[in-house]
């Protein structure tokens, strides 16, 4: 029987992480004062090295630590100082975040990081090749970013009393699966990993973090199934790449059946040349419930409405406006006009 899991209320709206600038205090204040049902940790990778998603994971590390070389973040001996930068940003974004949940007032909060093969896929090993490419490595940090990750959440929980959620980024999982990361010489790929492989590993850490663990994938043929089966708890995913033929339906079908929501971008990261419409923003939504066999109505606990992904390029302008259209997007499915149904 159909069941929503009730994470948090019908018309939630949320974002996925990162906001233009580099003052953290501003883009908390304005994260938790437009998104009261579910505000997240801003990244603000405009900061530079440390304040970019795998510097910004690499400080929740534990027992590994990273240095920058002109090829990326590759594994060191002990923490350089880009890693510390990293840890030192990340503290000062919780302390905005904790400060601005003060003045709002907040049941629940997101935090966000690499998951599990975006990471490995994103640090080098001393040698040069990914982390990807030797199987006790991408262990060894899998088991360090759910210990880090576990403190992360324990730690924000009990300065803030609000619920922590955690969201693993894996842009790069479609490409491990593939087998189409380029080697370090550039002249190869790195071998795909098993499908087995991926899921077990991805639900290690899952398993170890406060359900629900959301798992976002804004690339192309997200492996949706997968996702469901290493037990993320919700999906994040960009409309307009999901696509329409039937496995990718039948897989949304399965997720919504099995009480996932998803967390579905529908508002576009750069200013587009006209404003849409409430109506255009909802319409991937609408048509998706249509197609998968779902009553409209629904949506209000089926989808979590988001941006496309993070609104790093956007303008500072838009990035408003992006927020305040996504909350108002999330309250329109609750009551949504004769028109949506």
């Amino acid at each position: 029987m159909f069941r929503v899991m009730s994470h948090w209320p019908p018309g939630t709206a949320t974002g996925i992480g990162s906001l233009p600038g580099t003052d953290p205090t501003e883009a908390a204040r304005a994260v938790a004062g437009e998104l009261p049902d579910l505000p997240y940790l801003p990244e603000l990778p405009d900061r530079g090295v440390g304040a970019d998603l795998i510097g910004r994971t690499a400080a929740l590390l534990v027992d590994l630590a990273v240095e920058v070389m002109p090829s990326g973040y590759r594994v060191t001996a002990r923490a350089g100082r880009e890693h510390r930068r990293g840890v030192d940003l990340l503290r000062t974004d919780l302390d905005a975040l904790d400060e601005a949940l003060d003045t709002a007032g907040a049941r629940r909060v997101k935090v966000q990081a690499a998951g599990p093969w975006t990471l490995a896929a994103g640090v080098e090993l001393r040698t040069g090749h990914r982390v990807l490419t030797d199987r006790g490595a991408r262990r060894e940090f899998a088991a360090s970013l759910a210990e880090g990750l576990v403190a992360h959440v324990t730690e924000f929980a009990e300065r803030t009393g609000a619920a922590v959620v955690v969201q693993l980024d894996e842009p790069g999982l479609p490409a491990v699966l593939a087998g189409s990361l380029p080697t370090a010489s550039g002249f190869g790929t790195v071998a795909a990993v098993p499908e087995p492989e991926v899921e077990q590993l991805l639900r290690e850490v899952i398993s170890a973090l406060p359900e629900p663990v959301v798992v976002h994938c804004c690339a192309r043929n997200a492996p949706i199934g997968l996702l469901r089966a290493a037990g993320a708890g919700a999906l994040a995913l960009d409309a307009g790449l999901l696509g329409s033929d039937s496995a990718t339906l039948d897989a949304v079908g399965e997720a919504w059946d099995a009480g996932l929501p998803v967390l579905l971008g529908l508002v576009p990261v750069l200013r587009p040349e006209h404003e849409p419409t409430l109506r255009e923003l909802a319409r991937p939504a609408l048509e998706l419930a249509d197609r998968v066999g779902f009553a409209r109505p629904r949506l209000a606990e089926l989808v979590v409405p988001t941006p496309t992904c993070g609104l790093a390029g956007a303008t500072p302008g838009w990035a408003r406006r992006a927020t305040v259209l996504t909350r108002e997007l999330g309250r329109a499915f609750i009551e949504p006009p004769e028109s949506w149904t």
